[in-house]
């Protein structure tokens, strides 16, 4: 098979591990007979330095004609200390969500036998978890109205959310817990916010098209306790946009490092494969960043986006042995001998 795919390094330790998510995406490539062609583009701090905006309609016709998307991380401390910057980082992502409609995050987070220890939560609260969340990606308040008033002393962010919205989204949430342990949770502040009250309405009158899922709604101050207590009670989880945002890092350190979490983001006709972490500045060109959770995400390209599932159970089972043999970054050697972000992708692509 023959795959166009659009490379997107961004800012910081971005372009670092993305390096070795290609060359393990190569590695796979070559074992199977596949044929890649990467074709990169600029967004981020790097597409502002370069022409001024952080997601260039270059960038977004290379993406709209890409089989799959693969990204790094973007942001930069120049912009990150200045909240006056006209023009940011940031910016291109929400953009390029929206003109890609990719409306759906979809963000694993699992355990790693050889890792149990590493977690900063006990064995046998994390044993296990295998959870799923959906996040609501192009809505919600970081897509609402936004402003000053009275002289800049009054700052308002709206959070606004359709039905339609919510019902595409909570679609993709019970179909994938058919395919798992068929439990839903429904993630929302129905006893505050109006928005929530309409996320909860809409997903109880889905209900009666999935009657083998088992549906559950809670607070979210609630789950974001019982995922640091029980997490793996959790199944599939749904919620909206800034819930969904600072859940699912809650949930990423769960594993025993955020460098280890894949993600992807869906719509209706494009998707997107990226690791859940940021861009890490302080750590930019050192070498010590961890790879794992690109080269994962290049794992659910394989599978999500081509049906690949070989291929992906090839680079998921390359990171275990690398995991559990100690080829780690420096976030995971404890002392021990830690690798070079180079030297990891390295050791991922001759193992495969």
């Amino acid at each position: 098979m023959k795959f166009n795919i659009a490379l997107l390094a961004g800012d910081g330790i971005g372009p670092e591990v993305i390096e070795q998510a290609v060359k393990v995406s190569d590695a796979v490539a070559k074992k199977f007979g596949h044929e890649i062609t990467w074709k990169p583009a600029l967004t981020g701090a790097a597409a502002i330095d370069a022409v001024g905006e952080p997601y260039p309609d270059a960038t977004h016709e290379i993406c709209l004609a890409s089989d799959a998307v693969l990204f790094g991380a973007i942001g930069h401390p120049k912009y990150d200390n200045d909240p006056s910057a006209p023009v940011r980082p940031e910016q291109g992502l929400l953009k390029m969500r929206k003109k890609l409609g990719l409306f759906a995050n979809v963000r694993p987070t699992f355990t790693f036998p050889s890792l149990l220890e590493k977690s900063p939560l006990k064995r046998e609260r994390i044993e296990g978890t295998d959870l799923v969340f959906l996040r609501e990606l192009t809505g919600g308040i970081y897509f609402g109205e936004k402003g000053r008033r009275d002289g800049g002393d009054t700052a308002f962010d709206n959070c606004v959310y359709t039905r339609e919205e919510v019902q595409r989204l909570a679609k993709k949430g019970f179909e994938l817990a058919m395919t798992r342990n068929k439990k839903l949770c429904c993630v929302d502040k129905a006893n505050v916010l109006e928005t929530s009250r309409l996320w909860r309405e809409t997903v109880q009158a889905m209900e009666k098209d999935y009657p083998e899922v088992t549906v559950s709604y809670e607070f979210v101050d609630a789950v974001a306790m019982r995922l640091v207590q029980w997490p793996n009670s959790y199944d599939v989880l749904i919620t909206e946009n800034l819930f969904g945002d600072i859940l699912t890092d809650e949930a990423s350190v769960i594993s025993g490092s955020m460098g280890l979490m894949p993600s992807a983001s869906v719509g209706t006709e494009n998707q997107l494969f990226e690791p859940i972490h940021g861009s890490y500045p302080q750590a930019t060109g050192k070498n010590i960043a961890n790879p794992m959770a690109t080269v994962l995400s290049a794992a659910m390209m394989f599978e999500m986006a081509f049906g690949l599932h070989e291929e992906g159970k090839v680079i998921r089972d390359a990171v275990n042995k690398a995991l559990a043999e100690g080829i780690v970054t420096e976030d995971l050697a404890d002392g021990g001998k830690a690798y070079g972000t180079t030297e990891v992708g390295d050791w991922l692509a001759k193992n495969i």
